[in-house]
């Protein structure tokens, strides 16, 4: 079955860094763009970066540009989100998404991991 599993978060300082990373199985990865989005209870969820299925083309949130890096391996069916001088403003449960809208209309995929809380002490 489709899965996509975090793991790397934790409590950091600020100006710390963290690594988290997302491994899927299940589908053909290759295929899906990938993205990191964060919630914060009580907000809405909030895409932070993403990916192109090739890699070749990445996005990111205007509050986490020049900090974070998303990076994907399609050998090893892995995304990751390199996190740089974090802030306290970063604290939240990060989720790691994968997307594909397959042209000629057949639906879309759309698939979700449990997310990994990301704490930033001040």
């Amino acid at each position: 079955q489709v899965q996509l599993v975090e793991s790397g978060g934790g409590l950091v300082q600020s100006g710390g860094s963290l690594k988290l990373s997302c491994a899927a199985s299940g589908f053909t990865f290759q295929n899906f763009a990938m993205n990191w989005y964060r919630q914060v209870p009580g907000k809405e969820r909030e895409l932070v970066a993403a990916i192109t299925a090739s890699g070749a083309r990445t996005v990111y949130a205007d509050s986490v540009k020049g900090r974070f890096t998303i990076a994907r391996d399609n050998d090893k069916n892995t995304v990751t989100l390199q996190m740089n001088s974090l802030r306290s403003e970063d604290t939240a449960t990060y989720y790691c998404n994968a997307f594909w809208l397959p042209l000629g209309g057949s639906g879309e995929y759309d698939y979700w991991g449990q997310g990994t809380q990301v704490t930033v002490s001040s």
